[in-house]
């Protein structure tokens, strides 16, 4: 498969919620940036090569063998992640664009041996789970922190937001996976939350609130 190949296959597969929808060509070429003509175009090299399933006015699926391929992909590109931020020192907003060069490595046994070097990781830096050798994917209870009252608390442990704006943002407040947060109280004019880190307090707006994952600590 050719680098772009792989590209679409992986847009494909997050923006039909991990191959459990059909999606519009309008919708990839957005996330693709491009023009709906060269999405249909690629729409049929991988159709040709059976890793989608495409009818015209119903969008794209992907295949068993699309869904297993983009599995693949993601479990490299977040095994990468994991071992740029931990290994060497990257942030986490820089991670992201240097996975995506390396993901499209194809030695199998080389990345079989990063699992192992990483010791089995179940999630990438930013909180997302990373694709076991089979395809298969942890699982774990999460709640949005704007979704939490008042002595409520938890660990962090993932972002919706991805941006280089918003993890920036994390880094400059030191807020970090793995940050024991307890809310103190929300306020009642904008939601706004007054939240406790570790040893340390903070306000943080709404929709800060609304991009930060948390496990709930269990009562």
């Amino acid at each position: 498969m050719t680098h772009s190949e792989e590209n679409y296959i992986k847009a494909i597969y997050h923006l039909s919620g991990g191959g459990m929808h059909s999606v519009p060509t309008n919708a990839i070429a957005s996330q693709m940036e491009t023009q709906p003509s060269s999405v249909t175009d690629m729409i049929k090299k991988l159709s040709d090569k059976e890793y989608v399933l495409y009818k015209k006015y119903r969008g794209v699926h992907l295949s068993e063998k699309g869904i297993n391929t983009a599995l693949a992909i993601i479990r490299k590109h977040r095994l990468w992640e994991v071992f740029l931020a931990e290994k060497l020192d990257f942030n986490w907003d820089e991670v992201h664009d240097v996975a995506e060069q390396l993901e499209h490595i194809k030695s199998e046994k080389l990345i079989d041996k990063l699992d192992e070097f990483l010791g089995f990781p179940k999630y990438d830096p930013h909180g997302d789970p990373i694709p076991g050798k089979n395809g298969e994917l942890a699982q774990r209870s999460l709640k949005l922190l704007s979704a939490m009252r008042p002595d409520e608390e938890g660990i962090c442990v993932g972002v919706k937001d991805s941006s280089v704006s918003f993890l920036k943002f994390l880094d400059k407040h030191n807020i970090a996976l793995g940050d024991h947060i307890k809310i103190l109280d929300v306020e009642e004019f904008d939601e706004s939350l007054n939240i406790q880190i570790e040893s340390k307090q903070l306000h943080i707006s709404k929709r800060i609130a609304t991009n930060l994952f948390i496990k709930p600590k269990l009562v």
